[in-house]
């Protein structure tokens, strides 16, 4: 079994900049988990295809809000990313 100095989880922007610097010292070991998949499906590298990306499970949590009074009980998405580069890959940018 493996042992590590540091495990860091979620890919993220956060995440992975830590675990960047982390590894930046040769004798520590940095294990980072990321729960998704790449990023690098054409729907998160196109031009509005992150709009569709935010329709598919395996780019998203899938997270919504709770019934909103004000907006007749309406429930809305709120998504966050689970894929490398977390919620930055699917922003649009």
């Amino acid at each position: 079994m493996s042992s590590y100095d540091y495990i860091v989880v979620g890919a993220g922007t956060a995440g992975s900049a830590i675990a960047s610097r982390l590894s930046e010292d040769p004798k520590k070991r940095v294990l980072l988990i990321e729960a998704g998949g790449s990023d690098r499906s054409f729907l998160i590298r196109m031009p509005l295809g992150f709009l569709k990306a935010l329709t598919k499970p395996w780019f998203t949590w899938g997270y919504t809000t709770e019934p909103e009074p004000g907006l007749n009980g309406r429930v809305l998405p709120v998504p966050r990313g689970k894929l490398l580069g977390g919620s930055s890959s699917i922003n649009g940018m």
